[in-house]
């Protein structure tokens, strides 16, 4: 069996892999693969409109907001937010948190002027910053809810009294949000809602009358408003199995309930992580992320060691970004509590193999 802790495209339920699997044979019975459909059919119709629903219910949307499947990757919303947003008198306001954080900025800067209004680089990104003011006369404010990479996440929305925009391509439906607080939240599917392909953007309508430029058809949030995401071909499967791993989680008692197994299986793993001799967690503590936990081995030459011995048990997915280093474990939410128990027991076996193995050395060398 694997314990598939990789950082994206994100574990899926069981149950999710067979129906998509059965559908990719024959759709709702009606003799064609959902991967062969029009998606212009009044049976695809329903797997949008049910998908926006069950979005809807889930994260408990009020009124005024609308729910939209794009593609491109939370990295095409970079610039598609500031294209529709960031008007050439104004500048945009945004947090850096890390790597994707610089990404949003960098692609921000093609369509005006930024202030970073605070930043956590000099830490190596491994805490959230506070205490920062954001500009009245901005734009808009942009943040991102959860780092990947240096795994840190953030849990209170800043207060501000400008459009507050959002990417929770990571810890999307994790655990319960106010919408409200959010003019705009974003989000890569591959994380944490389905497999690749496919991005969901929620957007408070009155955010709209903020376009001032002449925006391009494919970049314009109006147009796929207008056409229910469906301006040109969707990514029909991934908002398919999408639709089906949220029902999955409805069943299940929905963020609320997955917020209670999040706590639980990052607060494992982190106990472990400050007990065990051999290595220490990078995030400050009181920001470390529930689905992306980071750490190092305090020997750098037990890390290789490590990861070998970690995949006898059946564990794959650990290995830390590559410019981070070190060991990066997601723990999105179909991934059940047995397999962090699996992980936590392999690190304290791996521990008392090479405690074991440093007494060896040391009595040979003493005789």
């Amino acid at each position: 069996m694997k314990h598939n802790f990789g950082a994206g495209p994100c574990i899926l339920p069981a149950k999710v892999l067979d129906q998509a699997a059965d559908a990719v044979r024959d759709f709702n019975g009606i003799g064609l693969s959902i991967l062969e459909i029009s998606h212009r059919t009044p049976e695809f119709e329903a797997v949008i409109n049910e998908t926006q629903d069950l979005v809807k219910e889930l994260l408990g949307m009020p009124a005024g907001y609308s729910v939209i499947f794009l593609q491109g990757g939370a990295s095409t919303q970079f610039s598609m937010l500031a294209m529709n947003f960031l008007q050439q008198d104004k500048k945009a306001a945004y947090l850096d948190t890390g790597f994707f954080s610089l990404k949003a900025i960098k692609e921000a800067l093609f369509f005006g002027q930024v202030e970073i209004v605070a930043s956590s680089k000099d830490k190596d990104y491994y805490y959230v910053p506070t205490g920062y003011q954001i500009p009245s006369e901005a734009a808009y404010f942009h943040y991102c809810s959860n780092n990947t990479i240096e795994g840190t996440e953030v849990f209170s929305v800043p207060a501000t009294n400008i459009p507050v925009i959002c990417d929770m391509s990571s810890d999307i439906f994790s655990r319960p949000i106010d919408v409200a607080d959010f003019d705009l939240i974003y989000a890569g599917a591959q994380k944490n809602m389905g497999p690749a392909g496919m991005t969901l953007v929620v957007i408070k309508n009155s955010l709209l009358e903020k376009i001032q430029r002449e925006v391009p058809s494919m970049s314009d949030y109006r147009i796929y408003i207008d056409n229910n995401s469906m301006f040109n071909t969707p990514p029909v499967f991934s908002i398919y199995v999408a639709m089906l791993n949220l029902r999955w989680l409805k069943e299940k008692g929905g963020v609320a309930q997955q917020e209670v197994e999040n706590i639980a299986k990052s607060g494992l793993l982190y106990k472990e992580i400050d007990r065990n001799t051999l290595f220490y967690g990078l995030a400050n503590p009181t920001d470390r992320s529930r689905m992306n936990v980071t750490f190092k081995a305090k020997d750098p030459a037990l890390e290789a060691e490590f990861l070998d011995f970690a995949s006898t048990k059946g564990i794959v997915g650990i290995k830390g970004y590559p410019s981070a280093g070190g060991f990066r474990v997601s723990l999105y939410n179909a991934l059940p509590i047995s397999s962090v128990e699996v992980l936590v027991k392999c690190m304290q076996d791996f521990e008392t193999y090479i405690l074991n193995k440093q007494v060896s050395l040391k009595n040979e060398v003493t005789v």
